[in-house]
């Protein structure tokens, strides 16, 4: 029997989840489920809070298989996942910021979204109230002879995103790193409860404003699932086009990127040049560069544009041709190699043990790839391969990239060839009762989870969604240590985690 069937066979089930089941258990089934995730039987893909409730998304990748368990919080407590499993140890302590629960028994409840600067404590919670004074926060010390520390940020040299990252070092040698986030919350399940599904899914598609086709086709599918919903062939395909139009364009940009640390500024340059067609595609494509709004519940809000095939098939043909001579480029220039080959080499098991998805995941051995593992459509008709490596260091991290733009490439002529026509975007049509839907889709770094509740108006009574980088940034810190400091710049592009996305 599969594990999570095995697990869930006594628990109640909630007829209203679609299309994988969320389960009541209670504390001493919650505590197994984490102790399985302890010992790597299963992998976390989603923790978060809700009214009186937590839930925890499990995945089983040798089903694959994924179920949601969910645990009545008795006086605003819950037996700690991170006890268990140290990879839930920053959504739990976002719950505890959000919801005001707290985790028994936690290895560190220390707060992690709530910088003190919200006009009161856990605002998505039942027990909302004033917030009191606020001690500052305490970051972890290493101890040691010589060793002093660096702060760097929230505040960088670059326009980025803000985040704290805390060096303790020895010499050049990093020790230790921890990083403080949180800095770009904008509330977004507050902003989710209560909203329209319209409104919804341009609150979703804004998470993460580089991923924001793959979190609006998360949050679509999540809702289509509750509903029932059957989206149009053409709608599906154009999906498809856009999500891996959006991987292209951010992946050259990452490749560019991190030769730009490394001082190699023609790198830089000319994958630019290569992101800055794919964006003008998109816009000539579908109305806007990011692509942004363009996919919705029920399928998408645009159309490929007449001249749309053409602009893709002169964008598909300048890479291509471009393409080859800069990775002959970064391989054959010793400058580059020299900073990447080696530098900031993440263990296997430590993406297994998180559940590291994406670039990260893969540059490190492990192969889950969304499109692949949960199939959904249409990528169960499509061939692909999902590249992998093992070596984990910076160098692996651009090899995956470059090979994922070239599986893309190859993915964008078979939706050329096989996009249906006809209608594309489907009605949605409330059901007069309350429904849940779960769905987990592949981003460019990585699987993204997106769940939502609809009240009985068919009006979002509660959502969540998960990025990648949650389960990345933890890494880094493991990925840098031996490192020296002027390594982290690179280190840390390579991995290209989301702040905002991480933030909610």
């Amino acid at each position: 029997m599969p594990i999570l069937s095995e697990a869930f066979s006594t628990a109640d089930t909630v007829d209203a989840s679609r299309p994988w089941p969320r389960h009541l258990v209670d504390g001493n089934l919650w505590r197994d489920l984490a102790c399985l995730l302890g010992d790597g039987a299963l992998t976390l893909a989603g923790f978060w809070g809700d009214v009186g409730t937590v839930h925890m998304a499990l995945l089983d990748v040798s089903g694959p298989d994924i179920a949601i368990a969910s645990l009545v919080c008795d006086n605003g407590k819950f037996p700690s996942v991170a006890a268990h499993h140290i990879p839930a140890i920053r959504l739990e302590r976002a719950i505890q910021d959000l919801y005001g629960y707290e985790a028994t028994g936690s290895p560190d409840p220390r707060p992690w979204l709530d910088h003190g600067r919200w006009p009161m404590r856990a605002p998505l919670g039942s027990r909302t109230e004033t917030r009191a004074a606020v001690p500052a926060y305490e970051f972890l010390t290493a101890e040691g002879d010589g060793l002093h520390q660096i702060p760097v940020g929230p505040v960088h040299a670059g326009t980025i995103e803000p985040g704290h990252f805390r060096f303790s070092a020895s010499g050049e040698t990093i020790v230790r790193l921890e990083e403080r986030l949180g800095y770009t919350h904008k509330g977004v399940e507050g902003m989710l409860t209560g909203a329209s599904l319209d409104r919804a899914a341009s609150l979703a598609a804004r998470t993460s404003g580089d991923s924001t086709v793959a979190y609006s086709i998360a949050f679509a599918r999540a809702v289509e699932g509750a509903l029932g919903v059957e989206v149009p062939a053409r709608g599906v395909w154009l999906r498809a086009l856009m999500a891996e139009l959006e991987r292209v364009a951010n992946h050259l940009g990452d490749i560019g990127a991190i030769c730009n640390d490394a001082s190699f500024a023609l790198m830089h340059a000319q994958t630019g040049i290569l992101r800055e067609r794919v964006l003008r595609a998109s816009l000539a494509c579908f109305g806007h560069r990011l692509m942004m709004d363009r996919v919705v519940p029920g399928g998408t809000s645009a159309d490929l544009t007449g001249s749309g095939e053409t602009h893709l098939r002169s964008l598909l043909a300048t890479i291509r041709n471009a393409f080859p001579e800069l990775i002959e480029l970064y391989d054959n220039t010793a400058s580059i190699q020299d900073r990447t080959v080696g530098t900031g080499a993440l263990r296997a098991e430590l993406v297994r043990q998180y559940g590291c998805g994406g670039f990260v995941g893969r540059a490190s051995g492990r192969s889950f790839d969304a499109r692949r593992d949960v199939v959904y459509p249409p990528y169960d008709q499509l061939r692909f391969e999902t590249p992998l490596l093992t070596e984990g260091d910076v160098n692996a991290r651009v090899w995956i990239r470059i090979r994922e733009v070239e599986q893309s490439l190859g993915l964008i002529d078979q939706i050329l060839i096989r996009i249906a026509s006809g209608e594309f975007r489907a009605e949605v049509a409330h059901v007069g009762e309350p429904r849940e839907g779960l769905a987990l889709v592949e981003g460019f770094r990585g699987d993204i989870l997106a769940w939502v509740r609809l009240d009985s108006d068919g009006a979002v009574a509660r959502s969540h969604v998960r990025d990648p980088s949650w389960f990345q940034w933890p890494l880094l810190e493991a990925a840098i240590e031996g490192n020296i400091v002027a390594d982290f710049p690179i280190c840390n592009k390579s991995f290209n985690c989301s702040y905002s996305g991480h933030d909610l």
